[in-house]
């Protein structure tokens, strides 16, 4: 799978699945992220070895994640993570990282829409997002998005500074989620970056 994106500025951008070659350009991506968006992803982005077994996870068809290039540097990572076990082999993970001079341009969403297929061509039902509470611009998207607070566990998951932080689950109904997708094209102006 390799697509196009242009943003409303025209920027191109190529959007492709995340290969083993891409560690070096991945690892760069992560370690150049503030540190007080690190503080709050759910594994050490800065540790090559666990970002390489994720990579090869997606290889085996585990989970399906996604890049987003521009000039061939990453400025975005999308995942979908598959689950396996049968009480949940309806649902899938969405997760998304966008660089903070790509925010508020529609990248996220329109990598979000890319997953969306993706999710769809794997039988998910049922979408979910995990984040902690402090993470409020986060919330706000995925609130846009159509997903809906479900549960606020407390004091349930420790931040990277190795402080207890509230875990916020949230989820979505695919059809949901597609008609809130549908909804924010319709009412922008990025319909004609399909």
């Amino acid at each position: 799978m390799k697509n196009k994106m242009i943003l409303k500025d025209g920027t191109e951008l190529n959007v492709r699945e995340l290969t083993l070659d891409d560690l070096e350009n991945l690892m760069e991506f992560y370690t150049s992220l503030p540190l007080k968006d690190q503080k709050y992803l759910r594994i050490d982005v800065t540790n090559k070895e666990i970002v390489k077994n994720r990579i090869s996870d997606a290889l085996h068809k585990k989970d399906i994640r996604l890049v987003v290039l521009h000039n061939d540097q990453i400025i975005a990572t999308g995942a979908l993570e598959l689950s396996h076990d049968d009480w949940r082999k309806n649902q899938g993970e969405l997760r998304l990282i966008v660089a903070r001079d790509y925010q508020h341009k529609g990248v996220g969403l329109m990598l979000a829409r890319k997953l969306y297929y993706l999710a769809a061509d794997n039988g998910v039902k049922k979408l979910v997002v995990k984040m902690m509470k402090k993470q409020k611009s986060a919330r706000n998207l995925v609130k846009k998005l159509g997903f809906s607070h479900e549960i606020i566990i407390p004091d349930y998951v420790i931040d990277k500074s190795e402080k207890l932080q509230d875990l916020v689950i949230m989820t979505c109904d695919m059809k949901d989620f597609w008609k809130e997708l549908e909804h924010i094209y319709q009412a922008s102006d990025w319909m004609r970056c399909r």
